[in-house]
Protein backbone atom coordinates (compact mmCIF):
# COMPACT_ATOMS: atom_id res chain seq x y z
CA UNK A 1 0.00 0.00 0.00
CA UNK A 2 1.36 3.20 -1.22
CA UNK A 3 2.91 5.84 1.76
CA UNK A 4 -0.36 8.22 1.11
CA UNK A 5 -2.93 5.95 1.04
CA UNK A 6 -1.55 4.78 4.70
CA UNK A 7 -1.15 8.02 5.97
CA UNK A 8 -5.36 8.42 5.59
CA UNK A 9 -5.69 5.62 8.16
CA UNK A 10 -3.60 7.42 10.44
CA UNK A 11 -6.16 8.11 13.16
CA UNK A 12 -7.57 4.55 12.94
CA UNK A 13 -3.79 2.96 14.12
CA UNK A 14 -3.36 5.85 16.51
CA UNK A 15 -6.83 4.67 18.00
CA UNK A 16 -5.79 0.89 17.99
CA UNK A 17 -2.52 1.70 19.52
CA UNK A 18 -3.86 4.06 22.54
CA UNK A 19 -6.61 1.49 23.15
CA UNK A 20 -4.10 -1.47 22.92
CA UNK A 21 -1.36 0.10 24.82
CA UNK A 22 -2.67 2.09 27.33
CA UNK A 23 -4.23 2.35 30.59
CA UNK A 24 -4.14 4.43 33.81
CA UNK A 25 -0.81 2.60 35.05
CA UNK A 26 0.82 3.05 31.12
CA UNK A 27 0.29 6.39 29.54
CA UNK A 28 2.34 6.30 26.67
CA UNK A 29 3.94 9.80 25.08
CA UNK A 30 3.94 11.15 21.57
CA UNK A 31 7.24 10.00 20.95
CA UNK A 32 6.02 6.66 20.93
CA UNK A 33 3.01 7.24 18.81
CA UNK A 34 4.99 8.24 16.57
CA UNK A 35 7.41 5.80 16.82
CA UNK A 36 4.51 3.17 16.47
CA UNK A 37 2.94 5.21 13.58
CA UNK A 38 5.91 4.77 11.56
CA UNK A 39 5.83 1.19 11.65
CA UNK A 40 2.75 1.52 8.96
CA UNK A 41 4.84 3.76 7.02
CA UNK A 42 2.88 6.61 8.54
CA UNK A 43 4.33 10.41 9.29
CA UNK A 44 3.15 12.29 12.17
CA UNK A 45 4.61 14.95 14.24
CA UNK A 46 4.08 16.43 17.99
CA UNK A 47 1.53 18.87 16.97
CA UNK A 48 -0.87 16.61 13.93
CA UNK A 49 -1.13 14.02 16.88
CA UNK A 50 -2.09 16.98 19.50
CA UNK A 51 -5.09 17.68 17.03
CA UNK A 52 -5.59 13.99 16.34
CA UNK A 53 -5.91 13.34 19.83
CA UNK A 54 -8.72 16.32 20.25
CA UNK A 55 -10.54 14.66 17.41
CA UNK A 56 -10.76 11.09 18.80
CA UNK A 57 -11.81 12.85 21.65
CA UNK A 58 -14.57 15.10 20.20
CA UNK A 59 -15.02 11.50 18.63
CA UNK A 60 -16.08 10.39 22.05
CA UNK A 61 -12.86 8.52 23.17
CA UNK A 62 -12.03 8.77 27.25
CA UNK A 63 -8.45 10.06 26.65
CA UNK A 64 -6.52 11.58 29.75
CA UNK A 65 -3.46 13.85 29.64
CA UNK A 66 -0.92 12.86 32.78
CA UNK A 67 1.40 15.32 33.38
CA UNK A 68 4.49 14.97 35.54
CA UNK A 69 7.49 12.21 35.80
CA UNK A 70 5.19 9.58 33.92
CA UNK A 71 3.47 12.22 31.74
CA UNK A 72 1.62 10.45 28.57
CA UNK A 73 -2.17 9.82 27.13
CA UNK A 74 -4.36 6.59 28.22
CA UNK A 75 -7.70 5.66 27.84
CA UNK A 76 -9.55 6.43 31.03
CA UNK A 77 -13.04 4.15 30.73
CA UNK A 78 -13.70 1.59 28.05
CA UNK A 79 -16.74 -0.44 26.87
CA UNK A 80 -16.23 -2.86 29.55
CA UNK A 81 -14.28 -1.87 32.50
CA UNK A 82 -11.36 -5.11 34.02
CA UNK A 83 -13.77 -5.80 36.79
CA UNK A 84 -16.86 -6.62 34.19
CA UNK A 85 -14.36 -8.66 31.93
CA UNK A 86 -12.58 -10.98 34.39
CA UNK A 87 -16.33 -11.57 35.87
CA UNK A 88 -17.18 -12.80 31.91
CA UNK A 89 -14.07 -14.30 31.75
CA UNK A 90 -14.82 -16.62 35.08
CA UNK A 91 -18.09 -17.10 33.22
CA UNK A 92 -17.09 -18.22 30.07
CA UNK A 93 -14.51 -20.62 31.73
CA UNK A 94 -16.75 -22.41 34.65
CA UNK A 95 -19.15 -22.85 31.50
CA UNK A 96 -19.67 -26.70 30.63
CA UNK A 97 -21.05 -26.81 27.68
CA UNK A 98 -18.00 -24.76 26.08
CA UNK A 99 -15.60 -26.96 25.11
CA UNK A 100 -12.04 -25.86 25.70
CA UNK A 101 -11.00 -24.87 22.51
CA UNK A 102 -14.06 -22.31 22.54
CA UNK A 103 -13.53 -21.27 26.05
CA UNK A 104 -9.62 -20.31 25.53
CA UNK A 105 -10.73 -18.55 21.79
CA UNK A 106 -13.49 -16.62 23.92
CA UNK A 107 -11.44 -15.48 26.12
CA UNK A 108 -9.07 -14.13 24.09
CA UNK A 109 -11.57 -12.31 22.46
CA UNK A 110 -12.52 -10.76 25.93
CA UNK A 111 -8.97 -10.02 26.73
CA UNK A 112 -8.70 -7.93 23.57
CA UNK A 113 -11.11 -5.65 24.94
CA UNK A 114 -8.38 -3.82 27.48
CA UNK A 115 -4.84 -3.13 27.08
CA UNK A 116 -2.31 -5.34 26.41
CA UNK A 117 -1.18 -4.90 30.51
CA UNK A 118 -4.25 -5.75 31.92
CA UNK A 119 -4.97 -8.89 29.62
CA UNK A 120 -2.01 -10.09 31.42
CA UNK A 121 -3.90 -9.89 34.66
CA UNK A 122 -6.91 -11.58 33.36
CA UNK A 123 -5.12 -14.49 31.27
CA UNK A 124 -3.36 -15.18 35.03
CA UNK A 125 -6.86 -16.12 36.09
CA UNK A 126 -7.54 -18.36 33.71
CA UNK A 127 -8.41 -21.68 34.14
CA UNK A 128 -9.71 -23.56 31.35
CA UNK A 129 -7.57 -27.10 31.31
CA UNK A 130 -8.60 -30.18 33.35
CA UNK A 131 -12.38 -28.52 33.86
CA UNK A 132 -15.56 -30.18 32.98
CA UNK A 133 -16.01 -29.42 29.48
CA UNK A 134 -18.27 -30.76 26.84
CA UNK A 135 -16.07 -32.08 23.85
CA UNK A 136 -18.88 -31.57 21.08
CA UNK A 137 -19.13 -27.81 19.49
CA UNK A 138 -22.95 -29.17 17.51
CA UNK A 139 -24.33 -26.39 20.84
CA UNK A 140 -23.32 -23.55 18.91
CA UNK A 141 -25.56 -24.68 15.43
CA UNK A 142 -28.45 -26.01 17.73
CA UNK A 143 -28.82 -22.68 19.28
CA UNK A 144 -28.70 -20.63 16.64
CA UNK A 145 -30.92 -23.12 14.80
CA UNK A 146 -33.06 -22.88 17.49
CA UNK A 147 -33.38 -18.90 17.94
CA UNK A 148 -33.80 -18.64 13.75
CA UNK A 149 -36.52 -20.86 14.29
CA UNK A 150 -37.82 -18.64 17.08
CA UNK A 151 -37.57 -15.74 14.70
CA UNK A 152 -39.12 -16.95 11.81
CA UNK A 153 -42.58 -18.58 14.01
CA UNK A 154 -41.33 -21.98 12.88
CA UNK A 155 -42.10 -25.62 14.55
CA UNK A 156 -38.77 -27.69 14.35
CA UNK A 157 -38.25 -30.90 13.76
CA UNK A 158 -34.90 -32.77 15.71
CA UNK A 159 -33.70 -35.58 17.21
CA UNK A 160 -32.71 -36.42 20.60
CA UNK A 161 -30.14 -38.16 22.00
CA UNK A 162 -28.80 -40.03 25.22
CA UNK A 163 -25.50 -41.21 26.48
CA UNK A 164 -24.70 -44.97 26.58
CA UNK A 165 -22.07 -46.88 28.21
CA UNK A 166 -19.98 -46.73 25.48
CA UNK A 167 -19.69 -43.30 25.63
CA UNK A 168 -21.42 -42.29 22.50
CA UNK A 169 -24.82 -40.15 22.11
CA UNK A 170 -27.40 -42.52 20.32
CA UNK A 171 -30.96 -41.13 19.30
CA UNK A 172 -33.74 -41.72 21.98
CA UNK A 173 -37.02 -42.67 19.82
CA UNK A 174 -38.49 -41.21 16.48
CA UNK A 175 -37.16 -37.96 15.19
CA UNK A 176 -40.09 -35.29 17.06
CA UNK A 177 -41.51 -32.27 16.48
CA UNK A 178 -41.82 -29.27 18.44
CA UNK A 179 -42.65 -25.81 18.83
CA UNK A 180 -39.83 -23.65 20.49
CA UNK A 181 -40.88 -20.87 22.85
CA UNK A 182 -37.82 -19.90 24.83
CA UNK A 183 -33.85 -20.98 25.19
CA UNK A 184 -33.02 -20.62 29.34
CA UNK A 185 -29.78 -21.45 31.35
CA UNK A 186 -30.59 -23.95 33.64
CA UNK A 187 -27.45 -25.51 36.03
CA UNK A 188 -24.66 -24.92 33.68
CA UNK A 189 -26.64 -26.26 30.68
CA UNK A 190 -28.64 -25.12 28.25
CA UNK A 191 -32.91 -26.29 27.85
CA UNK A 192 -35.17 -25.35 25.30
CA UNK A 193 -38.34 -25.02 26.43
CA UNK A 194 -41.15 -26.37 23.98
CA UNK A 195 -44.09 -27.52 23.47
CA UNK A 196 -45.66 -30.78 22.24
CA UNK A 197 -49.34 -32.15 21.44
CA UNK A 198 -47.96 -34.94 23.47
CA UNK A 199 -46.35 -33.90 26.21
CA UNK A 200 -47.78 -30.08 26.47
CA UNK A 201 -45.45 -28.05 27.90
CA UNK A 202 -42.03 -29.95 28.37
CA UNK A 203 -38.28 -28.75 27.76
CA UNK A 204 -35.08 -31.09 26.15
CA UNK A 205 -31.44 -30.30 26.94
CA UNK A 206 -29.96 -28.42 23.91
CA UNK A 207 -26.41 -30.54 23.47
CA UNK A 208 -28.74 -33.70 23.31
CA UNK A 209 -30.54 -32.65 20.23
CA UNK A 210 -29.43 -33.36 17.00
CA UNK A 211 -30.48 -32.44 13.41
CA UNK A 212 -32.55 -29.28 14.11
CA UNK A 213 -34.40 -28.24 10.91
CA UNK A 214 -37.11 -25.99 11.07
CA UNK A 215 -40.19 -27.25 9.17
CA UNK A 216 -41.83 -24.14 8.01
CA UNK A 217 -45.33 -25.28 9.78
CA UNK A 218 -46.27 -22.15 12.08
CA UNK A 219 -45.91 -22.24 16.13
CA UNK A 220 -48.55 -23.79 18.47
CA UNK A 221 -48.55 -20.79 20.32
CA UNK A 222 -51.02 -22.58 23.04
CA UNK A 223 -52.35 -20.16 26.28
CA UNK A 224 -49.83 -21.75 28.17
CA UNK A 225 -46.97 -20.61 26.39
CA UNK A 226 -48.21 -17.24 26.53
CA UNK A 227 -49.07 -17.01 30.44
CA UNK A 228 -45.48 -19.59 31.49
CA UNK A 229 -42.92 -17.56 33.89
CA UNK A 230 -39.84 -18.41 32.86
CA UNK A 231 -38.40 -17.15 36.51
CA UNK A 232 -40.86 -19.61 38.17
CA UNK A 233 -40.50 -22.33 36.08
CA UNK A 234 -36.88 -22.44 36.70
CA UNK A 235 -38.06 -22.40 40.33
CA UNK A 236 -40.58 -25.22 40.59
CA UNK A 237 -38.69 -27.84 38.07
CA UNK A 238 -35.60 -29.33 40.04
CA UNK A 239 -32.63 -29.92 37.71
CA UNK A 240 -35.34 -29.75 34.92
CA UNK A 241 -36.91 -32.91 35.79
CA UNK A 242 -40.58 -32.70 34.82
CA UNK A 243 -42.79 -33.63 36.84
CA UNK A 244 -46.89 -33.29 38.11
CA UNK A 245 -46.66 -30.02 39.26
CA UNK A 246 -48.06 -29.85 43.01
CA UNK A 247 -48.15 -26.77 45.11
CA UNK A 248 -45.87 -28.46 48.84
CA UNK A 249 -46.26 -27.69 52.32
CA UNK A 250 -42.76 -27.78 53.50
CA UNK A 251 -41.16 -27.25 57.02
CA UNK A 252 -37.16 -26.21 57.40
CA UNK A 253 -35.07 -25.40 60.32
CA UNK A 254 -33.83 -21.74 60.69
CA UNK A 255 -30.14 -22.75 59.43
CA UNK A 256 -31.37 -23.75 56.05
CA UNK A 257 -33.32 -20.09 55.26
CA UNK A 258 -30.35 -18.91 52.75
CA UNK A 259 -30.54 -22.12 51.15
CA UNK A 260 -34.42 -22.26 50.32
CA UNK A 261 -34.01 -18.56 49.09
CA UNK A 262 -31.44 -19.42 46.71
CA UNK A 263 -33.21 -21.87 45.44
CA UNK A 264 -36.55 -20.48 45.35
CA UNK A 265 -35.89 -16.79 45.15
CA UNK A 266 -36.33 -13.66 47.92
CA UNK A 267 -40.23 -13.06 46.87
CA UNK A 268 -41.45 -16.10 49.08
CA UNK A 269 -43.06 -16.05 52.05
CA UNK A 270 -41.21 -17.81 54.66
CA UNK A 271 -43.74 -18.62 57.90
CA UNK A 272 -41.77 -18.72 61.12
CA UNK A 273 -42.98 -21.96 62.99
CA UNK A 274 -41.63 -21.71 66.77
CA UNK A 275 -38.38 -20.75 67.52
CA UNK A 276 -36.20 -22.91 65.18
CA UNK A 277 -38.06 -23.84 61.73
CA UNK A 278 -40.52 -22.34 59.25
CA UNK A 279 -42.59 -23.16 56.68
CA UNK A 280 -42.45 -22.89 52.90
CA UNK A 281 -45.53 -23.23 50.58
CA UNK A 282 -45.05 -23.17 46.97
CA UNK A 283 -45.53 -24.64 43.56
CA UNK A 284 -43.25 -27.92 43.00
CA UNK A 285 -42.89 -29.98 40.01
CA UNK A 286 -42.09 -33.62 41.96
CA UNK A 287 -39.88 -35.68 40.71
CA UNK A 288 -37.02 -37.89 42.65
CA UNK A 289 -34.61 -35.01 42.20
CA UNK A 290 -37.18 -32.81 43.98
CA UNK A 291 -37.49 -35.54 46.91
CA UNK A 292 -33.41 -35.89 47.06
CA UNK A 293 -33.18 -32.49 47.29
CA UNK A 294 -35.21 -32.16 50.68
CA UNK A 295 -34.07 -35.87 51.93
CA UNK A 296 -30.74 -34.49 51.82
CA UNK A 297 -31.01 -31.72 54.50
CA UNK A 298 -32.15 -35.05 57.04
CA UNK A 299 -33.93 -33.62 59.59
CA UNK A 300 -33.52 -30.50 58.79
CA UNK A 301 -36.36 -30.74 55.95
CA UNK A 302 -39.32 -32.08 56.12
CA UNK A 303 -42.74 -32.36 53.44
CA UNK A 304 -46.18 -31.79 55.38
CA UNK A 305 -48.58 -32.43 52.54
CA UNK A 306 -50.25 -33.39 50.65
CA UNK A 307 -49.90 -36.40 51.99
CA UNK A 308 -49.17 -38.25 48.56
CA UNK A 309 -46.10 -36.19 48.30
CA UNK A 310 -44.96 -37.04 51.64
CA UNK A 311 -45.67 -40.77 50.60
CA UNK A 312 -44.16 -40.51 47.51
CA UNK A 313 -40.47 -39.30 49.15
CA UNK A 314 -40.82 -41.93 52.18
CA UNK A 315 -41.28 -44.96 49.57
CA UNK A 316 -38.08 -43.24 47.84
CA UNK A 317 -35.98 -43.07 50.78
CA UNK A 318 -37.67 -46.94 51.63
CA UNK A 319 -35.59 -48.17 48.23
CA UNK A 320 -33.00 -46.43 49.01
CA UNK A 321 -32.48 -47.70 52.23
CA UNK A 322 -33.09 -51.11 51.06
CA UNK A 323 -29.90 -51.58 49.30
CA UNK A 324 -27.70 -50.92 51.99
CA UNK A 325 -29.46 -53.35 54.34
Amino acid sequence: MARSENQKLKLLYLRDYLCRYSDPNHPVTIAEMIEYLAKFDISAERKSLYSDIRTLQDYGMDIVLVKGQKSGYYVNSRDFELPELRLLVDAVQSSRFLTEKKSTALIRKLADLTSQHEAGALRQQVVVSGRVKTMDESIYYAVDAIQEAIANNSCISFDYTEWTLDKQRHKRGDTRTATPWALVWHEENYYLIAYTQEHGITHYRVDKMQHICSTGVKREIVPELKALDLAQYNKKVFSMYNGQTTKVKMRFHNSLAGVVLDRFGTDIMLIPDGPEHFLLTTDIATSPLFYAWIIGFGNRGKILWPENVAEECRALCREALAQYE
